[in-house]
């Protein structure tokens, strides 16, 4: 399985959202807080050319955020990635 990391923010909806999503799929992820520690939003704009957040990978791949996440999952093709 496709390791899968996830930036995110204290306060983001849309992050909790990502987060329930691939829990409820019973779906592990590791998470970059990019609150947590100054130059990790400027790391993840690098990495991704976006500054909002969530930004979501599965291994290699970058998905996007939550909607793009949501989208993978209802048009059943998250599981090919994974």
């Amino acid at each position: 399985m496709s390791k899968i990391l996830i930036y995110s923010t204290n306060l983001c909806p849309y992050c909790t959202m990502a987060k329930k999503l691939l829990e409820r799929r019973g779906l592990s992820y590791d998470e970059i807080n990019i609150d947590s520690k100054s130059g990790l939003r400027e790391e993840m704009m690098l990495k991704t050319k976006r500054r909002t957040v969530p930004q979501i990978y599965i291994g290699d791949y970058h998905v996007g955020g939550f909607n793009e996440l949501y989208a993978l999952d209802q048009n059943e093709k998250l599981d090919e990635l994974l």
